[in-house]
């Protein structure tokens, strides 16, 4: 069978996406000030897989955006990557940091008039533990059967070990439904800033809650829509069919840029495409071979190659913009001498075969793939590139395949522990397994003095980046077009980019 031409299928989805976008957003005569009052945001999703349930796995922002303005989390991840109260407005540990009271909000209701009780924060944060096999176990640090309802707005968390960044646990995903609600089918209700009224979970749309006990949203409706090509988002605003395009390509945002068509606002270190190595395959088990590998990477022609410069250089620390990221230490450079005698000592000394996977994703997975493997041939590591569908990918390739190009979204270091490099995780995808980095882990989070922690949390991520199985090249900027009139876009790391509750519209 053969396969379209890709400007083929980049038509066809633009057509698509600005089709499902022209449906219900045409205004006539009579509808210029409710069209006035919505924003309309182009996600990053995929309609088929787009779903209603707040508790399990989020393969689509779109999904995710939807959750955060219909239901309340506990904790917010501030612009600063710093926790922020939410629903909860204490989280307060015993001498063991092994239960925490928790402390709600007293004036939290339901959309339904219903008003939020402790008992619906434990039975929430239970579905979520049940379904952590699509979650990566979001809540695998609370015990969550010894943990109990101590009043109408207070519960008490227990942990399955000291730890003493519980509110950072609590953060974004960590969203409240009534007690008993077992049918998602469609949304149940919330008590986030927006209620949903219509529209599939592809295509929603949803009205501000005037009930909400938070600064009132100041547009009165916000159309999500799940739109899976990144040029048919970009075309979307530079149409006029929607306000906001998330995950636009570089080459994109740039022109849109430099012709005043749209106006780009950057979340910086908000996209990563590591190079993953696993270090139980040859020849990824040998640290040398490792070390030869991020040697081999020109990194500023990689970061201009596929970010066009929107980013910065890595340095191959995965979170880099978490607050407990080690600083001063000496950009890695480029050094190819150094990294053959590595491959010659490591018992390659003419070089190796390697497939390299990657995908089309995300913009410019294909082409990070492409470059590095004309960068390592200076090595003598033969890398032959394969491109695997965007469908199965993650399914796979990730945390499959000895050598790929893989991604992280700007989440902190704690949650990158949790999905990818916890001894038990099934999405270990580097086979990390370090006893006495996981003791000193645990060290780690079981220290209260805050400045001390962060410090051992650099350390870790230190050894990581000298011995682990990742290649971080840059951190690029995550890219939104906004179209005129649109202001107050959050643009803090992790779940902080999808509280668009405060946006503000002006057209």
């Amino acid at each position: 069978m053969t396969r379209p031409s890709r400007s083929r299928r980049r038509r066809f989805a633009t057509a698509l996406a600005c089709g499902l976008l022209l449906v219900g957003c045409s205004a006539g005569a009579g509808d210029s000030a409710a069209a006035s009052s919505t924003l309309r945001y182009a996600a990053v999703g995929t309609p088929a897989t787009a779903t209603n349930d707040p508790h399990g796995g989020f393969a689509n922002e779109s999904d995710l955006v939807r959750f955060a303005l219909t239901y309340d989390a506990l904790t917010v991840p501030g612009e600063d990557g710093e926790t922020r109260p939410r629903l909860a407005t204490s989280w307060t540990p015993d001498a063991s940091l092994t239960r925490w009271t928790i402390q709600l909000r007293d004036d939290a209701a339901f959309a339904d008039g219903r008003p939020v009780r402790a008992a619906d924060v434990l039975y929430s944060l239970r579905r979520v533990d049940a379904k952590a096999a699509e979650n990566f176990g979001r809540m695998a640090v609370f015990d969550l059967d010894a943990s109990r309802v101590t009043g109408a707005h207070a519960l008490e968390l227990v942990t399955v070990k000291p730890y003493a960044v519980v509110g950072q646990a609590l953060e974004g995903a960590t969203f409240v439904v009534p007690e008993g609600s077992d049918d998602f089918s469609s949304p149940v209700p919330g008590s986030g800033p927006f209620r949903q009224v219509d529209g599939d979970p592809g295509a929603a749309l949803l009205e501000r809650n005037e009930e909400w006990w938070g600064p009132a949203p100041p547009v009165e409706r916000i159309e999500v829509r799940a739109v899976p090509d990144p040029q048919a988002r970009a075309d979307a605003v530079l149409s006029g069919q929607a306000d906001l395009a998330g995950g636009v390509a570089p080459a994109t945002a740039r022109q849109a840029d430099e012709s005043g068509s749209a106006e780009l606002i950057t979340r910086p270190a908000g996209v990563m495409y590591p190079f993953v190595m696993r270090l139980d395959t040859a020849p990824f088990d040998d640290p040398r071979v490792r070390s030869a590998v991020r040697l081999a990477a020109d990194r500023q022609v990689l970061l201009d190659t596929v970010f066009l410069g929107y980013g910065q250089l890595g340095n191959d620390l995965i979170t880099p913009r978490d607050p407990s990221s080690p600083g001063g230490l000496p950009q890695r450079t480029r050094d190819l001498e150094r990294a053959r005698g590595l491959l010659a000592e490591a018992g390659y000394p003419d070089g190796v075969d390697v497939t390299l996977h990657t995908t089309t994703s995300y913009p410019g997975m294909e082409a990070a793939a492409t470059v590095f493997a004309e960068q390592l041939a200076a090595i003598g590591m033969r890398a032959r590139v394969e491109v695997a569908p965007p469908d199965t990918y993650f399914v796979d390739v990730f945390a499959q395949e000895p050598f790929y190009v893989g991604f992280f979204g700007g989440i902190p270091f704690l949650d990158v522990v949790r999905v990818s490099l916890a001894a038990d995780s099934p999405t270990n995808e580097t086979a990390w397994r370090r006893p006495d980095w996981e003791a000193a882990l645990d060290a780690a989070l079981a220290t209260a003095d805050e400045g001390q922690r962060r410090a051992q949390l650099g350390e870790l991520q230190r050894v990581l980046r000298d011995e682990g199985g990742y290649v971080v090249w840059a951190v690029g900027d995550d890219l939104k077009l906004a179209a005129p009139g649109v202001s107050g876009v959050p643009t803090g790391p992790g779940f902080n980019a999808v509280f668009l509750d405060q946006v503000r519209l002006e057209r």
